[in-house]
């Protein structure tokens, strides 16, 4: 009853605020400033955002020197506190990252959106994303932790927004950018937009490719991706758009390496015929209605269409040579369409302007999985030969969610406000298939097939609140903090995978906790900007992965609850502006130095499994810092980065070593070095990037099952070259 009612609150308010209101609209008027450079934090309100009090951070991806054409992660994310990466290859066809103790594996632990809506798989029943924008085509990253949750839904992460780049000048009817990029191993990479606006209508689109052959053999990509967005404005009140993005890739994936492997050969692969495959096609339909001055409604409806599909040889042993015969085919289906509309209202109580942002969300989702071992032969074959036979698993996991939030700026003077909120989550997973027990002989006949049919329904709702706050000493300095609670639904993922080097308890449960923020950011005569907080973050009900014991004698690792981690420290970013430190003003010269240095606790504190209570948290750097210079004259720039991070483990247990498999154990610590060079002259643009300068051997995960099992190397020293026009 109280969602019903909240729902018609939303969509009664905008009638009400209308009669109510005879303020005369003026047109937007935009100014840049572009002294901040290429990294800051959101406004309080900032579009349809209400961020007043929270940890955000922005990337201004048009003025970053890096090496955009392979989305270099360890880059564009360089000024980001805390960020911990997975680097799988070095195409950048998918982000992995993660923070405060969470699993990085795909950016599964962020709400991952484009332009505002979601572009994973399943938001809820498998929040990974295979899909990354290409970052040529950017306009900035916004990023929000921990108490995204309120508005964006129930991620112990936050939010992470993708916002696409739209025609510069309103006046202009046409203008084309081309990038093209060639770079070590074979890689060529070819950007080429569009944009420009036409009376009420504007537009912008790209098509996008690359290519490569990859670090390590068996490592060649080929990817397109095209994105069309188009916005029709009828008149001062409405607006409406669309969008539809396009991507589609095809990569062989070299698998992993055991300890011993990577110490005397990083660059080895013994795996010719594992291949991976991904297509996505994403649909946003929008109207936005100015309903007056003050109030403003933002409905959007978007759909995703995609599949992902995996074929390999990937025995828990690395080091086992793939003589051919049977491989493991896993294909995935993604369906999933939703609703969300947001209502934005300013209103005045006495001489204080106070801010109400509302909004409800329904969101239908309709996954599939399927699994089983075929032989047909070396190639990217992703079809059962015989589905009777080759079939293990085959499922369908419905999911439903409805949703609505609300949260309130209220400012109590100038320079002091409070920000309370809530949301009410209503979720349905479901899980409906079969699952072979099937035992074969040494010539792989089949000698017993037990099938075992399961249909789960996992229905549940409930609230959760948070409250932040901020105090602006001046424009300069502002003080600000805020508490949430979260809540992570367990994935199919995470309910029923066949992997032979793990196996899932059919007892897991949904995460809960909540975190924490109390931060100062700020900026002292445009000399030098800072932005510092202490987080806490408590994760109850954690989902991890552990040694077990199965039939009293086999030792196997298990996925499932391994128990409550506490996640605590300190995350700050400096940046000076040596020249006007040093009172040295000059036009054509630029200097800045800044430093990104996080400093994480995380450890299990209560556990019902053996030898996990105390130990650290898995794919959580004690520090993680990263450095850098900028240097610019005139039209030159220059860019150089040192990133360190300290030592990780890959388990709840801690292993040291990761044996005969490679997928458990210590991730050793790690330094790195990146530099970027660019030199603009009117509509010509060189570009230059070298990664890795000192090709040093690392790597930054091990994983459970696709790419690997085992350890995924980093890439060695890599050169890239980018010839970009625009006009």
């Amino acid at each position: 009853m109280g969602f019903k009612v909240l729902l018609i609150g939303v969509l009664l308010f905008p009638v009400l605020s209308y009669a109510q209101d005879t303020t005369k609209r003026l047109k937007e008027v935009e100014i840049k400033d572009d002294k901040n450079g290429n990294f800051g934090h959101m406004r309080q309100v900032d579009g349809m955002k209400l961020t007043a009090g929270k940890k955000t951070e922005v990337i201004s991806v048009e003025q970053l020197t890096v090496n955009k054409a392979t989305n270099n992660t360890r880059q564009v994310y360089g000024k980001v506190a805390g960020l911990n990466i997975f680097e799988n290859d070095g195409s950048g066809l998918q982000l992995s990252i993660g923070g405060r103790g969470l699993d990085p594996n795909r950016t599964s632990n962020f709400n991952v959106r484009q332009n505002g809506y979601d572009i994973s798989a399943d938001a809820l029943g498998y929040p990974e994303s295979y899909y990354t924008p290409p970052t040529e085509a950017l306009k900035k990253i916004e990023i929000i932790k921990g108490a995204a949750s309120l508005q964006y839904g129930t991620q112990f992460g936050g939010l992470l927004n993708f916002e696409m780049k739209q025609p510069e000048d309103g006046t202009k009817k046409i203008a084309v950018e081309s990038r093209q990029t060639v770079g070590s191993w074979g890689f060529l990479g070819s950007f080429n937009s569009i944009s420009g606006t036409t009376g009420k209508l504007s537009y912008f689109a790209y098509a996008h490719y690359k290519r490569g052959d990859g670090w390590r053999p068996n490592g060649g990509f080929e990817s397109f991706n095209g994105y069309v967005d188009m916005h029709y404005h009828l008149n001062d009140k409405h607006m409406f758009g669309i969008e539809y993005t396009r991507l589609q890739y095809l990569a062989q994936q070299p698998g992993g390496l055991d300890d011993k492997i990577f110490e005397t050969a990083p660059r080895q692969s013994n795996r010719e015929r594992n291949w991976f495959a991904v297509e996505w096609n994403l649909l946003d339909l929008e109207w936005d209605y100015r309903i007056s001055s003050r109030t403003r409604l933002q409905t959007r409806s978007y759909g995703l269409l995609a599949s992902r599909d995996a074929i390999g040889f990937r025995p828990n042993r690395p080091s086992q040579v793939d003589n051919g015969g049977a491989r493991d085919l896993l294909k995935g289906t993604f369906k999933n369409i939703a609703l969300e509309s947001r209502l934005l209202h300013r209103y005045m109580i006495g001489s204080k302007e106070q801010v109400l942002l509302t909004g409800v969300r329904a969101y239908n989702g309709y996954s599939t999985n399927q699994q089983g071992y075929v032989n047909n032969g070396n190639g990217a074959n992703f079809e059962f030969d015989k589905e009777s036979t080759s079939m293990l698993t085959d499922y369908s996991f419905p999911n439903l969610n409805l949703a609505a939030f609300a949260e309130q700026i209220v400012r109590i003077n100038d320079k002091w406000n409070i920000t309370p909120g809530v949301r009410v989550e209503h979720i349905r997973t479901q899980a409906n298939g079969l699952y072979h027990d099937r035992v074969s002989d040494l010539r792989d006949s089949i000698i017993s097939d037990k099938v075992t049919y399961e249909s789960r329904e996992l229905p549940r709702a409930f609230v959760i609140a948070g409250i932040g706050s901020s105090y602006k000493f001046n424009d300069k300095l502002e003080v600000y903090g805020n508490i949430s609670q979260n809540y992570r639904s367990v994935t199919f993922n995470d309910i029923r995978v066949v992997n032979p080097s793990f196996e899932i308890d059919p007892a897991i449960a949904d995460e809960k906790g909540w975190s924490g923020d109390l931060g100062i950011r700020g900026e002292l005569k445009e000399k030098f900007r800072f932005d510092a907080n202490v987080f806490y973050l408590y994760y109850g009900n954690r989902i991890g992965e552990y040694f077990a014991t199965k039939n009293s004698t086999q030792v196997i690792r298990r996925r499932g609850n391994v128990g409550v981690a506490q996640i605590y420290g300190l995350e700050s970013f400096v940046e000076l502006d040596v020249l006007k430190f040093w009172n040295s003003i000059s036009d054509n010269w630029k200097t800045t130095v800044y430093s990104n240095l996080a400093l994480t606790n995380a450890h299990y504190t209560k556990s019902p499994i053996k030898n996990i209570q105390g130990s650290r948290v898995e794919y959580v750097p004690a520090i993680n810092w990263k450095t850098g210079i900028q240097l610019g004259y005139k039209t030159w720039k220059l860019s150089y980065q040192f990133s360190r991070l300290s030592d990780q483990y890959a388990d709840a247990t801690n292993a040291e070593t990761g044996g005969y498999s490679g997928v458990n154990g210590k991730v050793p610590a790690y330094q790195l070095m990146d530099i970027s060079a660019g030199w603009m002259w009117r509509w010509l643009t060189l570009e230059a990037s070298v990664n890795n300068l000192a090709n040093v051997p690392y790597f930054t995960r091990r994983a459970t099952g696709y790419p690997g099992p085992g350890i995924i190397p980093g890439e060695g020293r890599s050169f890239y070259l980018t010839t970009g026009v625009k006009f």
